[in-house]
């Protein structure tokens, strides 16, 4: 019997390697934080990520600029279009400014008001729509389409991918094989990125997704081993609150994952006031599902060495203040 060819993947490690060439002093080499108190009530040797120090506060600058560094004189010319809920807007804000590209951003109307800021602050244009009625990827591309500018969608980008995933290269240049990861999931650009990095520099590594416990589409569409649609989930990880696995990202994950684990919105609040408290690391809701799952015992952990993103630090101040009063 033949057996039937696995499908090609979207992005490889190669494409992981020539991002990080690109990204090379442009890029921050955010640094990798370990705590003994962590260690002590885990039972792990914690790795954390932290790209909450990242340029913009968050991985998304990694994906945002391989992409738009590699757009033509004539596509920079005509500008690029993005949508996004905040990170991913202030990524592909930067981006756009530091190599001078006109940038218009899709945001919904509930994005936190710190992300609105700093994406006008960076010299990008907003449009806003509904996230609950409308579809933000048929609006930027509307919009692309009036302008001749370039889509950059947030993750579902084989270059958006391979430039997340240089985080995780240089977490294991500097950490060497791990036995997990935990990987912070929203539409799955870092996770697939990381996974890609995971799997040349760490063999027989599992890596996990962590999303939110009301936005399980990823934990869905693992189990049914088909990408699953979910209502827009109401959960406090704004960056998270995607409603399907991407159409690139999920492929990647589901040849080399391990699986998918949930962390309800009171879990990653104390996961931020422990990064606040123990670490003196300010992050995000989304940006503590790894963490959070650490804290929790989500997987095994204990006796072992595990990775974890910190994938950003952009939160208002309500949000962290309900956080550390929690």
């Amino acid at each position: 019997m033949i057996e039937k060819a696995a499908a090609p993947l979207a992005a490889g490690f190669e494409d992981v390697v020539e991002a990080a060439r690109r990204l090379a002093g442009v890029a921050h080499r955010t640094p990798v934080v370990t705590s003994r108190t962590l260690d002590a009530r885990t039972g792990a040797r914690a790795f954390l990520k932290a790209e909450n120090l990242q340029r913009m506060g968050a991985f998304k600058f990694r994906g945002a600029y391989n992409r738009l560094v590699q757009l033509t004189d004539a596509e920079r010319a005509r500008g690029v279009v993005a949508f996004s809920s905040g990170n991913h807007a202030q990524g592909v804000a930067l981006a756009a400014q530091l190599l001078q590209i006109p940038a218009t951003i899709v945001m919904p109307t509930d994005a936190p008001r710190l992300k609105v800021e700093a994406t006008l602050g960076y010299g990008a244009q907003i449009v806003t729509y509904d996230r609950a009625t409308e579809d933000r990827a048929a609006i930027a591309k509307r919009l692309a389409g009036e302008r001749g500018a370039t889509v950059v969608p947030p993750y579902d980008d084989p270059r958006i991918i391979a430039g997340q995933g240089t985080a995780a290269l240089e977490l294991f240049e500097e950490t060497g094989s791990l036995d997990a990861l935990l990987v912070n999931t929203g539409g799955g650009g870092l996770l697939a990125g990381c996974t890609l990095a995971a799997m040349q520099l760490s063999p027989g590594i599992e890596v996990w997704a962590v999303e939110p416990e009301a936005g399980d589409d990823w934990k869905q569409s693992w189990e049914r081993g088909e990408r699953v649609a979910i209502p827009v989930p109401a959960t406090i990880a704004d960056g998270m609150q995607t409603t399907s696995p991407g159409e690139l990202t999920f492929p990647i994950f589901r040849r080399y994952g391990a699986g998918v684990v949930t962390v309800s919105d009171n879990e990653l609040r104390a996961a931020m006031r422990f990064a606040f408290e123990r670490l003196k690391l300010v992050i995000e809701p989304s940006g503590a599902a790894g963490l959070a799952a650490l804290l929790f015992e989500k997987i095994p952990v204990r006796g072992r060495r595990v990775g974890v993103t910190i994938s950003g630090g952009n939160v208002d101040e309500a949000t962290f203040a309900a956080a550390l009063a929690s």
